[in-house]
């Protein structure tokens, strides 16, 4: 389906300009002249951008973008506008405006890349929008919010996977979602009606999980005051889920592979053997083989549940990925918190974007609901995006190469911010040194977050 632009702009070169940059891709292109039939453009159809000149013949390009939010509150909209207009234009940035740019047009790449990004993100928002919905109808299902390539990736094998009963080795870093994907594992299996047990082997003692897992007789130990039933009973044609199952002792390495050899268990104190029908799904971000030649990990075990493997990948292999992510956190704090904190604002994406993320989704996560907090109402700048060790001299050493527009905005960030210090605050003195035109100076310090 073609996404629809709406250009308002009274000037024929500037139409001809976006008509010819349109006219390959797969955008249905409406441009009219002046805020009128901009308004009944804008009643009669659903546009995923709305391109808009600051001045119009028959009213102003801010006022215009003012009524269409109040109809359509995340309406994406990018204003262009004169040098001598920059200020207005940043003020409305700050209403909600994705971004805005500068005639004459100096750089088409950097307009591409502008337009490229306010549809991406009008994407994002409409997904979002039609994942609400689905949660609202299938309350408490699993799902995972994706763009990227290695994530469809995964998506495909686990669906192939599911409905198999067969054990799962799920690897990944922490914070990457090993636990969504073990829950729609089970959701999408034929056990969905079973019970589904989670365990998490890194958090608990040996005798904890040994009691957890296998059950007990009353009296079996000091504090044993009646019979309970072990994960291995309840599970019974369900899905037990032993997530870091590379910290689980050798004592329990053992006892878990005689239960999957044999189908039944013991529980604690006792000596009856207990039949036992359960699938196992199990996760580790270590890598389990090199566990297994460094003698930390059964070798008998880990090929007994490394049946299909899935790899989930970090967040920096999966940069598509952030943006939609950034959105549904967003959007999710919002509600929970009662708070109307938003869009982002093409400079706090930019930091989105380049950032390393060691602590993957969770780390993102985490960063958005801090954002939330902050923020008293309105767009989500740079300012309120705070990333621990995102440093440019860090970021530039990271394995996965920038994209372009990433790497240049991490320049233009470092370059203006040291410009303005040697001009000690002076615009005028800034574009002296620099040999940038004074009006110039403005956008690009509004655009690397600095004004």
């Amino acid at each position: 389906m073609k996404q629809k632009i709406l250009l308002v702009d009274d000037d024929p070169f500037t139409r001809s300009l976006f008509e010819s940059l349109f006219r390959s891709a797969s955008i249905d292109l409406v441009a009219v002249t002046n805020v009128d039939e901009a308004r009944r453009a804008f009643d009669l159809s659903d546009f995923n951008l709305a391109i808009l000149d600051q001045r119009l013949p028959d009213g102003s390009g801010l006022d215009l973008f003012a009524a269409m939010r109040k109809l359509r509150p995340r309406q994406m909209a990018i204003m262009v506008t004169g040098y001598a207009e920059v200020r207005d234009a940043m003020r409305a940035v700050r209403d909600g405006l994705f971004d805005y740019l500068t005639k004459p047009f100096e750089n088409l790449e950097e307009l591409e890349t502008v337009v490229a990004k306010a549809l991406e993100m009008d994407r994002a928002y409409r997904e979002i929008s039609d994942l609400r919905a689905l949660m609202s109808s299938r309350l408490g299902d699993p799902f995972i919010v994706s763009h990227s390539k290695s994530m469809e990736q995964l998506l495909t094998q686990l669906r192939q996977a599911a409905p198999l009963d067969t054990t799962v080795l799920i690897e990944g870093e922490s914070g990457t979602g090993k636990e969504v994907v073990a829950k729609l594992l089970h959701a999408l299996s034929a056990r969905t009606a079973g019970p589904l047990k989670e365990l998490n082997c890194g958090a608990l003692s040996e005798s904890l999980i040994e009691a957890a897992l296998f059950g007990y007789e009353k009296g079996a130990f000091t504090g044993a005051v009646k019979t309970t039933a072990g994960y291995f009973e309840e599970a019974h044609n369900g899905t037990i889920f032993l997530d870091e199952i590379g910290d689980m002792s050798p004592k329990l390495q053992v006892s878990l592979l005689r239960v999957l050899q044999e189908g039944t268990f013991v529980r604690l104190g006792s000596t009856v053997q207990c039949p036992s029908n359960f699938r196992l799904i199990c996760s580790t971000n270590k890598p389990l083989a090199d566990e297994v030649t460094a003698g930390r990990f059964r070798s008998d075990l880990y090929y007994r549940i490394n049946v299909v493997p899935l790899r989930v990948p970090p967040l920096r292999e999966r940069r598509d990925d952030i943006l939609p992510l950034a959105l549904f956190f967003l959007d999710h704090f919002n509600r929970k918190f009662k708070k109307t904190a938003g869009p982002l604002h093409s400079d706090a994406i930019a930091v989105l974007e380049a950032a390393q993320w060691r602590g993957n989704v969770r780390e993102l996560k985490h960063t958005i609901e801090r954002a939330v907090v902050i923020n008293a109402g309105g767009p989500v700048g740079a300012a309120d995006i705070a990333i621990a060790g995102n440093a440019p001299e860090a970021t530039a050493t990271h394995a996965q190469p920038l994209l372009f527009r990433e790497a240049r905005l991490q320049f233009e960030r470092h370059y203006f911010s040291q410009l303005m210090q040697l001009a000690q605050g002076n615009v005028s003195e800034a574009a002296r040194l620099s040999g940038v035109a004074r009006q110039n100076i403005y956008a690009h310090l509004e655009r690397a977050g600095l004004s």
